[in-house]
């Protein structure tokens, strides 16, 4: 591979840059942020530079860069300056393609955004860097939107509360010397690494000092435009194609202000990452191979399906624009309901259920609203079935993001009534038919590693003891207790598991609901009088479909949907002994009820 040391001159400044690659290729421009160097990018360009022309520098005050006499000549029209000398120095004569992390990112919003370097630009991918003017929009509107924004801009306060810090005299100082002595791990190179003259780590104490600058020169007071443009900018419209690429376990930035970009950029594409902040250090062939993707198809080639994907993802007010969504159990209550939510949040749904007509019911109902959905028929007790189930998604669809386990069914009546074929059928459906789908889509999540979601269907029965539900009562603990493990399991992977436990649920499994031990006259009429009281506890399907999309949004590990559910969960961890109480009082009204029945048809 081709590479070459360069300095090049920005007023008082001289930049240190590195090109690799041939110089008649596109050029892709990498961006670092504080308090890193170049070298930051070191693995992600010796694969760029396999197609492209990657040019990588040291900004002022970094690395082998000289620094600015004026401590605080760090403002965003200086460090444009500097760039637009990096691209006249190269000779980029051709728009180039810029990719920022941190506060590279932030410089590269100012270069789309702004007049000055207007037709330089290509496309710009931005990593963990929000733009200032998105940010500002993001918090004001967040606020106005209720209690749950406000708990969103408060979460991202809580993780920006270094930056004063930074911004402090002499407190930012300090700040610097105790990062500077925690970081030259994250700076390390890896094991076959290209040589460089002087390791990064060597001058990341005085990196750190100098890039005090940027926080000072930039935050916390209106900065100087570049280039005199107005509404515009103030709004941070560019037509520039941006791709987000959002690693969702950054600490320093929450997805939705990540995700601030939403509106004001027309052209957006989405990709989300199982990652830290460093992600280009922890999964550069994962970002070299996104970059490649948007550039090739920026320069005129085929947008590949997984950049559809992500465009879609880009459209606001779209939670799930783009996402392939499989739902079970999806032809009638929370899976139908579920399914819905999720096409109206603007994911491409598979429709999974084992009455086929119900499905393309379903999804034919979506698809008449706008939607894309495809219908399935699979009985998830059957092993083979689950597995061609699994195969046909992936090769028509591709992997999944998220999967709801839903399918489920319920028996009632005493375990001594319960005969082997039922308790055998409840099982498959209710815990195998679950463990299935954890297992074989969980599979290709993870082969895929750009992260997704589980969620699985339990109940409050799961830890609220009856007499009367011991079967569906044990698989949906079953459920809850898998789920809990699972969790665990995939967490290195950067996959989300939820368990969502509704209460009583106006939905037609309550009419399908089997008396074991009972004469067919007093199962029904059981099961009639059963499916009023739900009707009149009026709790619909969709508010349980609501709180499994927030379920996957918050990645929250356990869901209560209802008041009951609530109570009894609390109660099942504060008192045990009055959680049995409850029980039984149940139980002797059941048993009331029972009797009454049975002297009805006597």
């Amino acid at each position: 591979m081709l590479m070459r040391d360069q300095r090049v001159r920005s007023d008082e400044i001289e930049l240190a840059v590195r090109v690799r690659g041939e110089d008649h290729r596109p050029t892709v421009v990498l961006v670092h942020g504080y308090p890193d160097t170049s070298a930051m990018w070191d693995e992600v360009a010796e694969r760029l530079a396999e197609r492209f022309r990657v040019v990588a520098y040291d900004v002022r005050g970094a690395g082998a860069s000289s620094s600015p006499s004026d401590p605080l000549d760090y403002r965003l029209d200086a460090l444009m300056g500097d760039l637009e000398a990096v691209l006249d120095g190269v000779g980029a004569d051709e728009p180039a393609h810029l990719v920022g992390h941190d506060w590279g990112s932030v410089q590269g919003w100012e270069a789309v955004i702004g007049d000055r370097l207007r037709g330089r630009i290509a496309s710009f991918t931005s990593i963990s860097g929000p733009d200032r003017r998105h940010m500002a929009r993001w918090a004001r509107q967040a606020v106005r939107s209720g209690p749950r924004g406000v708990a969103e801009v408060l979460g991202q306060a809580r993780r920006s509360v270094y930056m004063p810090v930074l911004m402090a005299p002499k407190v930012g100082e300090a700040a610097a010397r105790v990062l500077s002595a925690g970081f030259p791990r994250v700076m390390a190179p890896r094991e076959g690494a290209e040589p460089r003259s002087g390791h990064p780590a060597d001058t990341l104490a005085t990196d750190a000092r100098n890039g005090l600058g940027l926080y000072r020169a930039n935050m916390g007071r209106r900065t100087a435009r570049s280039g005199g443009h107005a509404d515009r900018a103030d709004e941070g419209r560019t037509d520039v194609p941006v791709q987000l690429i959002v690693p969702i376990k950054d600490k320093y930035g929450s997805q939705p202000l990540l995700l601030s970009a939403r509106g004001p950029v027309s052209r957006l594409y989405v990709r989300r990452v199982p990652a830290g902040h460093w992600v280009a250090r922890s999964h550069p062939d994962l970002i070299a191979r996104w970059v490649t993707e948007f550039v090739e198809h920026i320069d005129g080639g085929p947008e590949a399906p997984a950049l559809a994907h992500a465009r879609a993802a880009g459209e606001p007010g779209k939670d799930f624009g783009g996402d392939l969504v499989v739902v079970t159990g999806a032809g009638s209550g929370i899976g139908r309901a579920t399914v819905r939510a999720f096409a109206d949040a603007g994911a491409r749904v598979v429709v999974a259920d084992i009455d086929e007509g119900a499905a393309k019911r379903t999804a034919d109902e979506i698809a008449a609203a706008g939607g894309e959905a495809h219908a399935y028929r699979v009985d998830v007790a059957g092993a083979d079935a689950m597995e061609r189930f699994a195969d046909d998604v992936r090769d028509s669809f591709g992997v999944p993001d998220v999967v709801v386990n839903n399918a489920g069914i319920a028996l009632a009546g005493s375990l001594l009534d319960t005969p082997e074929e039922d308790w055998a059928r409840i099982r498959a459906i209710n815990v195998d038919g679950m463990y299935r789908g954890c297992r074989l889509f969980g599979r290709q999540m993870v082969e895929r590693g750009e992260g997704g979601h589980i969620v699985n269907i339990s109940s409050m029965a799961a830890y609220l003891p009856s007499p009367e539900l011991p079967a569906y009562g044990a698989t949906k603990a079953a459920v809850l207790q898998m789920t809990e493990c699972f969790r665990l399991d995939m967490d290195r992977y950067g996959i989300g598991v939820s368990a969502v436990c509704p209460g009583a649920i106006d939905t037609p499994m309550t009419g399908r609901t089997r008396f074991v031990g009972l004469p067919p006259s007093v199962d029904g009429e059981l099961r009639e009088r059963m499916g009023r009281a739900v009707e009149r506890r009026a709790f619909p399907p969709e508010k349980v479909a609501r709180a499994v999309l927030r379920a996957v949004r918050q990645d929250t590990p356990v869901a209560l949907v209802t008041a009951e559910a609530r109570l009894g969960r609390a109660l099942s961890r504060v008192s045990p002994t009055a959680n049995r109480a409850l029980a039984r009082i149940g139980r002797r009204a059941g048993d009331r009820i029972r009797t009454n029945v049975e002297r009805l048809h006597d």
